[in-house]
């Protein structure tokens, strides 16, 4: 590895002042805002509104540079291979070019061993600044709209690294994946490409070797997997091969709830160089009107989250962050993820977690919310990307979709875009030929879906929810949360509502004395288009107007956790119509106020704890008259979801109770629910609310429970809460027990206000009169603090 010794300088800048910056000690992989980070010549940019300041590092050139010792090897090649460069380089070895590079997404080699020199040798990398490099693009080709005022669209580069409505503008350079000299001899595998199918308990794997040669002498290929291996012989001059495996009865590979997540090693060998990789046999199907994902036969319905990258600098995520976060999203419920295409192809660490996990994921190429261009270096550029990485992530059983983009088709469609594009190009030949030409050509195991919204046809509006999939923003950007209840989709791609971060993220990244909603730290930390006008107006009838910031941070906490279990709920009840519904988003790349479930600093919102119910695998739901009608019933219902692979039966429990406790009507029906099925049962006339205000439907069937209240909150007759607490130490924390005397209504415990690494199993829960809720909370904190007002919160509390 090439990692030791380098040292950065900044070359050039478009005017902008900037500090003098002359071989600072660089870290590699890494970029120029963590270099300069870490000598202290720039704030964090992640607090306060530092980010605004930084600036000039985007529109500045940088050159990275280090010296090594080369002993002459004897091998007969020496290559210079860069896994990823941010973004457009000139490299020179020992003062010669050697290549250049204008692509974040993909790697590269250059032939070395003619330019290494016994003892001393410098290697220097030239990044030219990237808005200079994307508005001479800009300049050539023709302005093409997007969704924001950056030229994200003219580099091959992470889209969102120009800023996005949840992410700061930190354009970054460097050399943000290893680098390093491979020498070898006579032969080496260039690509590795395993086809992985199964029929009819037959597994075949076709390992598709392309080889660069040194030698024109024959070479043996040698391919192995579950005790099977085969040779084939490459004649002199020959580059490429096809190996062939048959595995009788392979275990199966399966999404997680629908099975075991069974991996085979798969070794290919060439001369000295050996290739090994992890497989799973499973077949992939989609149908695609209906957008409905089949594994092994099986559709699946797809529950889970949108990801971006998980930090502005993605050098810094490491496995074992990436291992926390795939655990967020397992512990919810959740199995599917989808790499949404403003950021990255992920890194190796990422599928391979997926596959042990069996989280399915839904691969973007990355093209995001613009025009792109498809003149000038980017078709070519383009290409060269899709095949490398299409290549690169074959062997990954948990990839079971490539799609095109993210909204380009819809933004060309509906926002406006034609009449500015003036007939210029605007990516549809990247998504309707290129790209599934590729993934015919490499890739034919999997799925190629043009673009998200997509209905299926170029012809149909894209983002039409009886066709293929949607994305739903009508609700965050200028509708109530009830709005998704005039929805029925067949697959929700995309849908979200914001929220706070965690107080302790906020605490952390924002300064502002005293915290408020508007305070200028507060502000700088929400990047939506009016966003925190949104998030009061989104209280609407549902909450008390805040009036105070911790009543604002808990409200509006509270708001999008109910606004999303509204929306998974309803989408989930109208299974087997609907197979999809993906949240955006699970996670953030800096403290900040956004759709995340989990925030910048990995803490778990409410959103979290409300997507553990919404995704449980057996969920009771009380829907309206149109689901009940999308299943043949008429009126409201209890819908009956049973995402497992066994039968759920029993008695289930309707109760019409009043506020205080009172039952008031009672109804039990026996229920069998197949398994992967749905099950609508219509409420009957008594379990119709004489009094609304004053009264809630309560359904129990054998662990699950789903309450109605009959009217919002602020509208419903709730007492002030009264309940006992006590406390009790508990595996590295507390125990808390919770005894209510009167309903408590969505009852949470923010032990982070005391203690920033404390945390708490639970959240949102909401007791009837008598009954009792553990919540277990770790860390060193006062209990008599955990236990009063601003940690210990409920809608109807007593403390005002």
């Amino acid at each position: 590895m090439l990692h030791e010794g380098w040292a950065v300088t900044a070359v050039s800048s478009t005017g902008q002042s900037r500090p003098v910056v002359a071989g600072l000690p660089a870290t590699v992989p890494g970029c120029v805002h963590t270099d300069l980070l870490t000598a202290g010549i720039i704030a964090d940019p992640y607090l306060d509104d530092n980010e605004v300041r930084l600036t000039w590092i985007g529109r500045t050139g940088w050159s990275y540079e280090t010296a090594f010792s080369w002993d002459g090897t004897e091998d007969e090649r020496a290559d210079l291979v860069c896994e990823g460069l941010d973004t457009v380089a000139t490299v020179l070895l020992n003062g010669v070019q050697i290549g250049q590079t204008a692509n974040q997404h993909r790697s590269y080699r250059f032939p070395a061993k003619h330019l290494l020199v016994e003892g001393r040798n410098t290697l220097k990398i030239l990044f030219e600044a990237p808005y200079a490099y994307a508005e001479r693009q800009r300049a050539a080709l023709g302005d093409r709209p997007g969704a924001y005022g950056q030229p994200y669209q003219f580099i091959r580069k992470m889209a969102c690294n120009f800023g996005w409505d949840w992410g700061p503008t930190v354009v970054t350079s460097g050399i943000w994946r290893p680098i390093y000299l491979h020498t070898w001899s006579t032969a080496r595998l260039a690509e590795v490409r395993p086809l992985v199918t199964v029929a009819d308990g037959v597994g075949q794997v076709e390992v598709h070797v392309t080889a660069d040669r040194a030698t024109q002498a024959p070479l043996t290929l040698t391919a192995s997997v579950a005790g099977v291996s085969e040779q084939v012989r490459l004649a002199p001059g020959e580059r490429t091969a096809v190996v062939s495996l048959t595995v009788q009865d392979p275990d199966l590979w399966w999404p997680r709830g629908y099975g075991e997540q069974p991996l085979y090693p798969l070794t290919v060998q060439l001369g000295d160089d050996v290739w090994t990789k992890e497989i799973g046999f499973r077949t992939v199907e989609l149908e695609p009107d209906a957008f409905r994902i089949i594994i092994n036969g099986v559709p699946v319905f797809m529950k889970g989250f949108n990801w971006i990258p998980d930090d502005c600098f993605p050098n810094r995520v490491t496995r074992e962050r990436l291992a926390q976060r795939f655990q967020q999203a397992v512990e919810t419920g959740a199995n599917t993820l989808r790499v949404w295409g403003g950021g990255l192809y992920e890194s190796e660490d990422f599928y391979a977690l997926a596959d042990a996990l069996g989280i399915l994921v839904w691969q973007d190429f990355p093209f995001a919310c613009a025009a792109y261009p498809e003149e000038g270096p980017f078709r070519v550029e383009v290409e060269a990307e899709a095949r490398q990485q299409v290549t690169r992530l074959a062997n990954h059983p948990s990839l079971v979709l490539w799609c095109g983009n993210n909204e380009n088709l819809e933004g060309h469609a509906d926002w406006g875009w034609q009449e500015k594009l003036e007939s210029r190009s605007w990516g549809s030949g990247f998504y309707y030929e290129l790209l599934p030409r590729v993934v015919r050509e490499l890739d034919p195991t999997r799925p190629y879906w043009p673009g998200s919204p997509y209905s299926g046809s170029p012809e149909s509006a894209p983002n039409d929810p009886a066709h293929g999939s949607t994305h739903i923003w009508t609700v965050w950007n200028r509708e109530d949360y009830t709005f998704y209840a005039t929805y029925q989709p067949r697959f929700v791609a995309e849908f979200g509502f914001q929220g706070p971060p965690a107080y302790a993220t906020l605490r952390r990244s924002v300064s502002d004395e005293p915290l408020a909603p508007t305070s200028k730290g507060v502000m700088h930390h929400q990047k939506a288009v009016d966003g925190n006008g949104k998030l009061l107006r989104g209280l609407g009838s549902h909450l008390p107007e805040p009036s105070n910031f911790d009543d604002w941070h808990y409200y509006t906490q509270l708001n999008q956790a109910r606004a999303m279990v509204f929306g998974v709920e309803r989408f989930r009840a109208l299974a087997p119509y609907c197979m999809g519904t993906i949240v955006w988003q699970l996670n953030d790349c800096w403290p900040v106020t956004s759709w995340a479930a989990v925030d910048g600093d990995a803490r778990r919102k409410p959103l979290w704890y409300g997507m553990r119910r919404a995704f449980a695998d057996r969920l009771l739901t009380f829907q309206d008259s149109s689901v009940g009608a999308a299943h043949g019933v008429d009126g409201d219902v209890l819908v009956v979801v049973n995402d497992t692979g066994e039968e759920w039966a029993g008695e289930l429990a309707v109760v019409r109770q009043s506020i205080a406790g009172e039952t008031l009507a009672k109804e039990h029906v026996p229920v069998t629910v197949p398994a992967r099925g749905t099950l609508a049962i219509p409420l009957p006339g008594s379990l119709t609310a004489a009094e609304p205000a004053r009264e809630l439907l309560v359904a129990v069937l054998g662990d699950a429970r789903a309450l109605r209240f009959f009217t919002e909150d602020p509208a419903t007759d709730l007492p002030p809460a009264e309940f006992e607490v006590s406390t009790e130490p508990a595996d590295g924390g507390l125990r808390v027990s919770v005894t209510a005397r009167t309903l408590v209504r969505e009852l949470a415990i923010f032990p982070d206000r005391l203690e920033p690494d404390a945390t708490v199993d639970d959240q949102l829960v909401t007791l009837l009169p008598g009954e009792t809720a553990a919540f277990h909370v770790s860390g060193d904190v006062d209990p008599e603090a955990l236990t009063a007002y601003p940690v210990l919160r409920c809608v109807n509390e007593a403390h005002v």
